[in-house]
């Protein structure tokens, strides 16, 4: 009776053990997950909800990423930014990548760069990937910018594939003198400014947040560490080696005024399958700071005196 006992727990732990891992990855690979973000400026006059999606690579998330769709749509989105690697490299299929967009493209303004996938792909297919985004509808923004209005904000919205090493690099010759080109010219503006980029390393490690001049920059390509430990993070990104801690979430310049989204993106081309790595879905709303301000101080009010008056 007792063996069997013993045997029973043992089965019981194994289960458990097995299990758990199991159903994190099958999370990490189908589910959906939100993260959201309010970032305020005195450069903001008017409120804008952004929805970012980054790093694709051919998942889907219901027939056709109905879902993925659908959750992007309950978030009523006044611009939707996809910061690169809607497909994978080495797959021929672009179906994926553009069926999605050209949904998207029903439910706001879509705004592409390329990642690294992309730009493989056209290297290996002699494949115009900017062209097949912009017929799904899409603006493909590669080391371009538009300036536009959205709710009354006036916004320079813009792309590049590269690492963007600051300007002082220059002086090495690390940095790409027409990288700095672009960004100089980009940020030389009034308007608030967005980049889309979707390596996030030089804006971290090499001070980038810092010494351009933009506002608000949304990167991917990292995965969040592609398997993320319980009170420890993300374990491995190219570029920033083991355990680096800076792997997701928004990270503000020293003087508090320009920010850097960095998304966990939704799917992986990874040997190492995402694990206890829910697929996100980055919603960001840009508010004027007067007016959060406001709803701080009147949550306050309440908090103090709401139920002094009931």
């Amino acid at each position: 009776m007792m063996q069997r006992w013993k045997w029973k727990n043992i089965l019981f732990i194994g289960l458990i053990l097995l299990g758990v891992p199991g159903i994190s990855l099958f999370r990490s690979k189908y589910s959906l997950g939100l993260s959201e973000y309010e970032i305020c400026s005195n450069r903001i006059v008017s409120d804008i909800r952004i929805v970012q999606l980054t790093d694709l690579h051919n998942s889907t998330f219901g027939d056709n990423n109905a879902d993925l769709i659908a959750l992007v749509q309950e978030q009523n989105p006044d611009l939707i930014l996809i910061t690169g690697d809607q497909l994978n490299s080495g797959e021929e299929n672009t179906s994926i990548a553009t069926d999605s967009i050209s949904a998207l493209c029903q439910i706001a303004p879509v705004y592409v760069s390329l990642g690294n996938h992309e730009v493989e792909y056209q290297q290996s297919y002699n494949t115009d990937i900017k062209a097949l985004y912009e017929q799904a509808g899409a603006t493909v923004l590669e080391r371009e910018y538009v300036d536009t209005e959205v709710n009354g904000q006036q916004l320079r919205i813009g792309g590049i594939y590269g690492y963007c090493l600051p300007a002082r690099y220059l002086e090495t010759n690390e940095a790409d003198p027409e990288e700095c080109a672009f960004l100089s010219e980009f940020q030389d503006t009034d308007r608030y400014t967005v980049l889309l980029t979707h390596m996030p390393v030089c804006w971290l490690i090499n001070d980038g947040i810092n010494e351009w001049d933009i506002d608000c920059v949304f990167s991917g390509h990292v995965h969040g560490g592609e398997v993320i430990l319980p009170f420890i993070g993300g374990m491995y990104a190219p570029d920033f080696g083991w355990f680096p801690g800076k792997l997701e979430g928004v990270y503000t310049s020293d003087d508090g005024t320009k920010n850097l989204v960095l998304s966990r993106g939704l799917g992986t081309t990874e040997v190492i399958p995402r694990f206890n790595n829910i697929p996100e879905i980055v919603v960001v709303d840009l508010m004027q700071k007067l007016k959060l301000n406001m709803i701080i101080i009147q949550a306050i009010d309440f908090c103090m005196n709401g139920y002094r008056h009931r």
